[in-house]
């Protein structure tokens, strides 16, 4: 009979001891054994190793050119200024833990910094100079390197880093994404010599998807449809957030509504239309915008139904209680109706369009077999 596993020690002693022991093992090209280490943290040593790094090098947190750092500013201006308000929040909650906030670009560069920075330490002010280049392939494993590779968000702690020089560092990352689901930048959180905090990787977390959601609202578009499961809270954060152009093509989307609608996951596709995503025509979105309580349930071909709200650039959404949304039922014969319409009558033609049978149409119409 096997013998249950004996659990880890979990005092600050015995954490640091056994990243020492991962490291030893790593670092003489030896297997670790089980739970010894996150695997994304294995998986960064080595590729440290094979690019020729070690340990011990002295790291230089090489600041970009003028002229690259001019062009990464620029580039990245929507970032920067979608994210700032998050930095400013950030900034004050976490004024008392000695961390502070490090935004960067895709390629690891930082382009923002707020928090409580104490630029007489050389430790912090190294780090947090705008145009440092914070990438693992610059200053090995860190937050910021193995958020931007694992493209998950991470927590590291002290000689989980790669350099010695950057073992007195802990910091909690996250990938940030952009509203065509490509990796713009990520938000690292990272703290001198601090007590190991590893709940700041929920906060970073929580706040990447705020940044990643300001992002989405920066995008052009003409209408947002924001989805939910039934029964979630709409107008948070943790919306599922689709801009549509005037004709209904997707402009953008935000993670979340990547991960509750498959069709936007579908990679090497430029365009997507509404009509692809959900089984209604999309200019029921467009009509439901202009209701004052504007909240429906939004069938997906995949026979699942979300909450939606629509809303035009400019207009508040405000709540709207569960009996005011638009019962599906209604959504379902409006687009019935529009079937048939579009068949100038057909009854027959616009049942076969809809993947359902002529008494079908009849029933849920309510008529009387008279159109063709």
């Amino acid at each position: 009979m096997t013998a249950p596993p004996v659990p880890l020690p979990t005092t600050p002693d015995h954490r640091l001891a056994r990243i020492e022991a991962a490291r030893r093992a790593v670092m003489n090209d030896e297997p670790l054994t089980a739970l010894a280490m996150e695997p994304w943290i294995e998986r960064s040593w080595r590729r440290c190793l094979a690019s020729g790094q070690r340990p011990e090098q002295r790291v230089g947190f090489d600041v970009v050119s003028s002229h690259v750092l001019r062009r990464t500013l620029e580039s990245n201006r929507n970032l920067i200024d979608a994210a700032r308000p998050v930095l400013q929040t950030l900034g004050r909650a976490i004024a008392n833990t000695r961390y502070f906030a490090i935004l960067t670009n895709a390629s690891g560069v930082v382009v923002d910094v707020n928090g409580p920075i104490d630029r007489s330490d050389r430790r912090a002010n190294m780090i947090t100079r705008v145009g440092v280049d914070l990438s693992e392939a610059s200053v090995g494993t860190t937050a910021i390197g193995a958020a931007l590779v694992e493209l998950q968000p991470v927590w590291l702690h002290r000689g989980e880093h790669f350099f010695a020089d950057t073992s007195v560092y802990s910091c909690a990352g996250a990938p940030l994404f952009g509203p065509d689901g490509l990796c713009v930048g990520m938000l690292d959180l990272t703290g001198i010599e601090a007590v190991e905090r590893p709940e700041l990787r929920h906060m970073v977390v929580q706040s990447a998807r705020s940044i990643e959601n300001a992002l989405t609202l920066r995008q052009p578009h003409s209408l947002l449809v924001r989805l939910n499961w039934p029964g979630g809270a709409m107008g948070e954060d943790s919306d599922g957030m689709i801009c549509l152009d005037g004709d209904g093509w997707v402009t953008g989307a935000n993670p979340t509504a990547r991960q509750m609608v498959s069709q936007l996951g579908v990679s090497g596709r430029e365009r997507v239309h509404a009509s692809e995503l959900f089984a209604l025509p999309f200019e029921m979105l467009f009509d439901a915008s202009e209701q004052a309580n504007n909240a429906m349930e939004l069938p997906l071909w995949s026979g699942l139904r979300l909450q939606a709200r629509a809303q035009r650039p400019g207009h508040q959404i405000a709540g709207a209680p569960a009996q005011d949304r638009i019962p599906l039922k209604e959504v379902e014969i409006a687009l019935i109706h529009k079937a048939v319409a579009d068949a100038k009558g057909n009854v027959q033609q616009a049942a076969r369009a809809l993947g359902i049978s002529r008494a079908t149409v009849y029933r849920k119409l309510g008529t009387g077999r008279t159109a063709r």
